[in-house]
């Protein structure tokens, strides 16, 4: 019996060490290094920021990407730590990397509509690259509302885009069982009261949606996995760098927000070609540069069947997809994906380059990718 109770007095005083360490360590989330792949800032305009990388290699091709990050979370989720980085997987790849950032819009800004971000935003980000490496044309590849925004920038100006990739992109808005999806219903939703209120839509509340999109886990077991995993450092400095990404959103422009909703996700309106921006139509037939897309077969924010259905409505039969088992941040983040996508995804970059080249690792191969029949 006395064996017994020292077992249960030295339980009980492990878990207690352990809940003020769970502490401790919860309060390192704003300390943690995030984004530390070194980059320039060679252009800015009201929230925008555009980075250019340092090269991580001898040899770079030709034609650079520009990774046009998702409106709702900050950036750096593409550049987490160094291990598990996309923008250092493709400099190390051979590629030549910029990103556009977006900033905190202010209560100035809710005025701003898709038309300002697509053609003025990403449209002088385009300008600039092409620029600054002497390309008519560069490689584009879009996160998220990132990956919508590039797909209607590469409708409108497709002597711009060489190749387009697309990752996790809300693309086709119908009865997919998403979870922005049915969230988003118009049965239940209505963005202009948000805004009528804030302004702009606030990224506490959309943290508060998505933290309710999955609650049990985003309040209760994510810390069972921290507290069970306190030992084990680096699960422990990747646990702290998800939390300060999570917890430090932005907010989304006002009339941008309303239209995402109700044009994108409400009305499905881009992928059955009836979308304009500022008048002029978003013909999507005139996507007529290669196309990746990259999705998770476990994403439940963004599911496959939100983005493969647009395959086959654009003007190239040129397409490939990368589907992942994976979810929404592990396309980004995951070990696997940084063993199974980001090679391909970089190989794959490199054919659509002026000088295609055999990928160093030999990791690429065509059957890796499921190609889109020719019509």
């Amino acid at each position: 019996m006395r064996n017994r109770s020292c077992e249960i007095v030295d339980t009980l005083t492990e878990s207690l060490h352990k809940l003020s360490v769970t502490k401790e360590r919860l309060d390192e989330v704003s300390a943690v290094k995030v984004g530390q792949t070194p980059s320039e800032v060679v252009c800015t305009e009201d929230m925008l920021e555009l980075h250019h990388y340092e090269p991580q290699t001898d040899e770079q091709d030709d034609v650079p990407i520009l990774v046009i990050a998702a409106l709702i979370n900050k950036s750096y989720i593409l550049d987490l730590q160094p291990a598990r980085s996309v923008i250092r997987h493709l400099l190390e790849d051979g590629h030549d990397v910029y990103l556009l950032k977006w900033n905190e819009p202010t209560r100035y800004d809710t005025g701003l509509t898709f038309g300002d971000y697509v053609n003025r935003y990403i449209a002088n980000s385009v300008d600039e690259v092409c620029k600054r490496s002497g390309e008519e044309s560069i490689n584009l590849l879009g996160y998220c509302t990132g990956g919508t925004m590039a797909a209607m920038y590469a409708a409108l100006h497709s002597e711009k885009v060489n190749a387009l990739g697309l990752i996790a992109s809300p693309l086709y808005l119908n009865d997919t069982g998403g979870l922005l999806e049915l969230w988003s219903d118009e049965t239940y939703y209505d963005p202009e009261t948000v805004i009528d209120i804030y302004g702009n839509m606030p990224s506490e509340l959309l943290y508060v949606i998505f933290t309710l999109m999955d609650p049990v886990d985003s309040t209760v077991g994510k810390y069972i996995r921290l507290y069970e995993n306190l030992d084990d450092e680096e699960f422990v400095k990747n646990f702290l760098r998800m939390e300060r990404w999570f917890s430090d959103g932005i907010d989304v422009a006002g009339k941008t927000y309303i239209r995402l909703v109700e044009d994108i996700y409400q009305d499905n309106k881009l992928f059955t070609n009836d979308f304009y921006l500022n008048g002029e139509h978003v013909d999507i037939t005139e996507i007529d540069m290669p196309v990746l897309q990259i999705t998770g077969e476990d994403d439940h924010l963004i599911p496959s069947k939100a983005s493969q259905p647009f395959n086959a409505v654009i003007g190239t039969d040129n397409v490939s997809t990368i589907e992942h088992p994976t979810g929404h941040i592990g396309l980004l983040f995951s070990n696997s994906s940084h063993e199974d996508v980001w090679p391909d995804v970089a190989e794959w970059f490199h054919t659509q380059s002026s000088k295609p080249r055999q990928n160093h690792r030999g990791r690429f191969s065509t059957d890796s990718l499921h190609r889109k029949p020719a019509h």
